[in-house]
Formats: C-alpha cells, structure tokens, sequence
C-alpha cells in the first residue's frame, strides 16, 4: 500500500475534505472547514517527494517536472476517489488531496432549496453553479446530472480536470472527458462537443474567455450547458462573464446571455454551530424576461431587486438564506456575519448577553 494512502483513509475516517501535505511542515486534514495539524514531525523535503511521487505514473512525473504542478485524480479501489494538486514550493513539493465520495448524494440529501428541482426540467440554455474552492460545487453538480441520469434518455457529456464524480450509465448515456487525457484544453473539448451530440454538457470550469465564449456559444446552438464559476452570487457571476472580454465584444456576450441564461446557483458552506459538519446556503436566480431584459441593458446592479420580487417562485438572496440558518440556529452569529454581503444586517446578533444573563430580545430589536 502507498504510505499517502494512511493519510487518505484518515481524512474519510475523520469525516473531511482534504488532505495537506507540505514539505517542512506536519500534514494537515481540513476537518468542516478548519486546517487541523496531525500529531506527526514535520515532512522532510525528500520524504515528501517520494512519498507524493510513489504513486505518479512516468508520464506524470514528466509533466509535473516540467511545469511545477499538476492535476490528476487518484483513486483507492472500493474507498473513495481524491482529486490531487501537486505544486512546487518554497521547501520543496506540496500536494493537496480533496474527497471525492464514491455515492453521488440525492438533491433531497444535500440540504438545497426544493426550487433547485426546477433546473431539472429546462432543455437548453446555461445553468451555473458558482461558489469559492471547497463550496460544493461539483457536489450540487454531480447530484444535478445523477438526477437528471435516472429520469431522461440524454446524452450527457462531461469535461473535467481531473474527472471527479465517476457516473454509471442509467437512464442516460454518460460519456466523461478529463482534460490532458481525453483532450488537450477545455476549448479543444468544447468545439470537439457540438459534433458529439450531446443533450447536456457539464464544464468542470469555465477558466478563460475562450472557454466561456464556446461554453455560452454552445448554449445558444440548443444545448443545456451545467458550468461553474468561482463567484459568491450571481449578480457578480453575471459580470464576470462579460467583463473576461474586452469592450468591442461585451454587447454581443450580453446579447447572448441574455438569450441563454437560464438560472444561477451560488452556493457557500458555512461551518455548524454545533461543529459537527456543515450546512450550504445558497442564492437562487432563474431565467426570465426580466432577467434578459437586465442582462442586455447591462443593469446587473439591479438582480438583487429581481431576486427579491422573485421570492414566490423560489429565487432567494445568499443573505437570506444565512439569516435563515442562523434564526434555526445552526450557524453561529460570528459565522453568519463573517459571511455575509451585508454585514450591518447582522451586526444585531453579535450583541453581547443581556445583563439578566440570556440572550438579548431580538423581538425587541425588531421594534
């Protein structure tokens, strides 16, 4: 057994996401969020390299000394899958592991809004899930394409790097491309895409103009197209689209996203109160005239407003949905607030005791 296995078997034991390994220092698990240390000396920078480069095939390592990292997943038979980032650093190499669990978790189970069900039932245009590294993106992705798996006869194309989620053919065709494999860059697969005739096609990341110029082309041709972006909401993931290319070409993507946008998911994962794990919060936007109409007039600013007129048919602010989870008490008020894009509307509940020793009246408050 490769030593890093003990490492990565621990992780799952401890119920976490991610494994740290740094040449001059322990190694660490992220445990719900936090970098915990293990009881361990620190690695020394030729130990680490073995041990990191012990279960690199040859042409790996080549690739890997070329460049100074690399991407790839690793998977132990029967245990889980891990998707691995190796990099070069200060004191030699350094490698992070994340989790990827072998059970596709059910929508119902990961605690998202039930209005999450309507993504499953548009035919074409662009969905978006968003959120920084560790927000479980590919998760609520994973879960959209297993759902749609079981109930449609589609062709669903995947593009990833590495390939993270390994779907069984159910109701669905379920073809996977990991870049550097299947593929050379997520352009490549991406043109290659329109001729492989696909239903869906999930873009493990839109990570340039080029990618999201063919992503939202391809969008417009008639295909679902699930992607991600590292954005908190989706008026900032709006904008970041179009600000990734240059101002002679901003209408004509406007024009377009405003024709093939048809929801956001922004997702954040905050630490529970009891410290037991986490929970998602999530912002919710869903196409409509009144979302084309804001796109292409370039008016973004305004979509919080859409999405607060918009509550009755399940769209929902990231504020909101913090205060939610907050008022049900299973997050912390510091953790709300932390996260929040309105601090001031939480400032309220970092209030310190009441002096009769209970917490203070936020029935009061609010008159």
């Amino acid at each position: 057994m490769p030593t890093i296995e003990k490492y990565l078997k621990l992780v799952i034991e401890k119920s976490g996401s991610d494994v740290h390994l740094v040449a001059g220092l322990p190694p660490k698990l992220r445990i719900h969020g936090s970098l915990e240390a293990l009881a361990e000396k620190p690695l020394e920078p030729e130990a680490c390299q073995d041990m990191l480069f012990e279960i690199l095939r040859r042409d790996q390592r080549q690739k890997f000394q070329e460049r100074r990292d690399i991407d790839f997943a690793y998977e132990i038979p029967g245990v889980a899958r891990f998707r691995a980032n190796y990099f070069q650093q200060s004191r030699g190499v350094a490698a992070v592991f994340r989790l990827v669990p072998n059970q596709v978790l059910a929508l119902n189970d990961l605690g998202l809004p039930p209005v999450i069900e309507r993504f499953l039932a548009i035919r074409s245009g662009l969905l978006l899930v968003t959120g920084p590294t560790g927000s479980g993106k590919s998760t609520t992705l994973a879960a959209l394409i297993d759902a749609i798996n079981e109930r449609e006869n589609r062709h669903i194309l995947t593009i990833e790097d590495p390939i993270e989620f390994v779907h069984k053919n159910k109701r669905s065709v379920i073809t996977q491309r990991e870049i550097g494999r299947d593929s050379d860059t997520f352009p490549d697969a991406l043109r290659a895409a329109g001729r492989q005739d696909p239903d869906i096609v999930l873009v493990g990341e839109m990570r340039d103009r080029e990618s999201i110029g063919l992503a939202v082309s391809l969008a417009e041709m008639g295909t679902l197209v699930l992607a991600t972006l590292h954005t908190n909401n989706a008026s900032k993931t709006i904008d970041r689209i179009i600000d990734v290319f240059p101002e002679e070409q901003q209408g004509q993507i406007r024009s377009m996203l405003a024709t093939t946008l048809k929801g956001v998911c922004s997702q954040l994962l905050l630490r529970r109160a009891d410290r037991k794990g986490r929970v998602p919060v999530n912002e919710i936007l869903l196409g409509s005239i009144g979302l084309s109409n804001l796109v292409r007039e370039g008016m973004t600013h305004k979509i919080p407003s859409l999405i607060e007129s918009g509550r009755g048919e399940g769209m929902q602010l990231m504020d909101d949905s913090i205060l939610q989870q907050l008022e049900g008490g299973r997050i912390t008020p510091s953790e709300a607030y932390a996260s929040a894009l309105d601090k001031g509307r939480f400032e309220r509940f970092l209030q310190p005791p009441s002096a009769s020793g209970g917490p203070a009246s936020r029935s009061r408050e609010r008159e």
